[in-house]
C-alpha cells in the first residue's frame, strides 16, 4: 500500500502526539512485566487451542479488549481526523478498530501454533514502559515483539506493539488514514470498510 507522506499525514502526527500517554503514575517494572506475562500467557492459550483462525479473533478481540488501552489506540490511529468525527462517530470507529486490531493480528499470532512468545525484559523509557518479548516459531529463527505499557488511564495496560521493529500504531495510523482516502474522507464509510478488513 502506498502511504505517501501527505499534509493530512503531517498534520496527524502532531495531532497524535496529544493522545499518547501522558505521566505515568506509580508504574514498575514488576507490574509492566506482569501485564504482558499475563497477555502473552492467553495469547499462547489461545494458539494452543487448537481453534480455527476465524473462532480464535473472538478470542484475540477479548484480550485486545482486556490489556490494551484502545481509548489511546483508537484516538492516535484516527488522528487529527477524529477531530471531527462526533462521539458517535468515535465509539462506532473504536469498536471497529478493536475488531480490526483482532482479525489483523490474529491472524499474524496465528502463525505461532507450535511456537510461544517469552518476556525477556522490563525497562523504564521516556514516561512508560517497554517489555521486549522474543517469539519462537517452528522453522524460524526468534524475533522480537515488543509492548509499550503505561498506566496513564488509570490502569496498566499496554498502548503500541512492534513486531520485528513494525510500530502498530504508525502503521493503523497510515492505513487509517488510506482508507479513509479511498472512501473520500467520509468518516462513516470508512468505519464500514474497517469492519470488513482484516
Amino acid at each position: 500500500m502506498d502511504l505517501t507522506f501527505s499534509r493530512r499525514s503531517a498534520l496527524g502526527l502532531l495531532a497524535g502526539a496529544a493522545v499518547l500517554p501522558g505521566q505515568a503514575f506509580a508504574l514498575t517494572d514488576g507490574q509492566a512485566s506482569s501485564l504482558i506475562n499475563n497477555l502473552v500467557g492467553e495469547i499462547n492459550r489461545v494458539i494452543a487451542s487448537g481453534k480455527s483462525q476465524t473462532a480464535m479473533y473472538p478470542d484475540f478481540e477479548r484480550i485486545f479488549q482486556k490489556y490494551a488501552d484502545t481509548s489511546t489506540i483508537a484516538a492516535y490511529c484516527f488522528g487529527v481526523d477524529g477531530r471531527r468525527a462526533s462521539a458517535a462517530q468515535k465509539t462506532a470507529f473504536k469498536d471497529a478498530l478493536i475488531g480490526y486490531v483482532a482479525r489483523k493480528y490474529g491472524s499474524r499470532f496465528r502463525e505461532f501454533i507450535g511456537g510461544r512468545l517469552e518476556v525477556t525484559s522490563a525497562a523504564p523509557l521516556k514516561n512508560f514502559y517497554e517489555v521486549k518479548t522474543i517469539a519462537y516459531l517452528k522453522g524460524q529463527s526468534p524475533f522480537e515483539v515488543s509492548f509499550h505499557v503505561s498506566d496513564s488511564s488509570g490502569k496498566v495496560l499496554f498502548f503500541n506493539m512492534f513486531i520485528e521493529g513494525v510500530n502498530l500504531l504508525l502503521t493503523e495510523r497510515g492505513e487509517i488514514g488510506a482508507l479513509l482516502d479511498r472512501n473520500g474522507g467520509d468518516i462513516d464509510k470508512m468505519i464500514a470498510a474497517l469492519r470488513r478488513a482484516s
